[in-house]
């Protein structure tokens, strides 16, 4: 599946701001399972500086640099890029105790090694109490695929998604206590719940293709980014993505950006500025199959 996607962000200030500079996180990844076209990232006004990065972990950043007084910025992403189905699941798995042993057996620091995932991150801190939520789920000598699916299964099903509910700082163990939230809430739950477990788990950020209800048309630019996670289970399968917010396993339905141990490794725009105004963000997105 061919998709197109546009990615319109605006941030405005009651009063200029100086001295910007923003990290922009909206070019997606290429992996096995797609394959970027094209793309172009439009900036107004037009940076003093702009530089590109790749790293630490699977994430395109941006740095832009303004240094005249700054009252609105306008960052328009857009691209199009292949998904391939990824395979199928299979009937057999590894277990959760071969995944652990060769998850820290593997002589890998790479970006999309398991290494990285292990541990707690800057928002993804691993927490005793989800970890004793999760344990049920997660019997070392369980096989490893269907034990996370039902984990996230579960979350579905315990958690109610509320949007304006939480922010893009809110520590995992408020909402899990809350036992509401976001996309960003659930992906973070179960990845924490996960790494209390001793197994891999990344946060996925992209955008996730949405159809209207029978006979209600479109509406443009009401698409959204989406958070999920990326689990490592073992050599052999490698990364297997769930959605714990649709209770799926990711498909073809699924463009990813950017790849890190949380939120804070992929938000596709952040930085400092000098002052104090308060900033209002409005963001437009409109994700399209080629066939439509």
């Amino acid at each position: 599946m061919i998709y197109h996607v546009r990615h319109l962000s605006t941030l405005t200030y009651d009063s200029a701001v100086d001295e910007a500079r923003f990290n922009i996180r909206l070019k997606p990844i290429e992996s096995p399972r797609q394959r970027l076209l094209n793309y172009r990232l439009s900036v107004t006004p037009l940076p003093h500086r702009r530089r590109e990065r790749f790293g630490p972990y699977p994430v395109n950043t941006t740095r832009l640099e303004i240094d005249a007084p700054l009252g609105e910025l306008s960052v328009l992403s857009e691209f199009s890029v292949e998904v391939f189905t990824p395979p199928p699941l299979g009937a057999t798995s590894p277990t959760i105790a071969h995944v652990r042993r060769a998850a820290v057996d593997l002589a890998d620091l790479g970006m999309f090694a398991p290494a990285a995932y292990l541990f707690s991150s800057r928002l993804a801190t691993i927490e005793r109490e989800i970890g004793v939520w999760a344990a049920p789920y997660l019997d070392p000598g369980a096989a490893i695929v269907p034990s996370i699916l039902a984990l996230s299964s579960a979350l579905h099903a315990q958690f109610a998604y509320r949007p304006g509910a939480t922010d893009t700082d809110t520590p995992p163990i408020e909402a899990f206590r809350a036992r509401h939230g976001v996309c960003q809430d659930f992906a973070h739950i179960l990845i924490v719940g996960l790494r209390a477990h001793g197994i891999p788990a990344a946060y996925l950020a992209g955008y996730i293709r949405t159809v209207p209800p029978p006979g209600m048309p479109r509406l443009i630019g009401a698409d959204a980014m989406h958070a999920w996670v990326n689990v490592w289970c073992g050599p052999d399968l490698g990364w297997i993505a769930i959605d714990p917010t649709n209770d799926r396993v990711a498909d073809e339905d699924y463009v990813v950006v950017a790849m890190g141990r949380d939120y804070a490794d992929v938000s596709p725009v952040d930085g400092v500025y000098l002052g104090s105004p308060r900033q209002t963000t409005r963001v437009e997105v409109d994700m399209m199959p080629q066939d439509l």
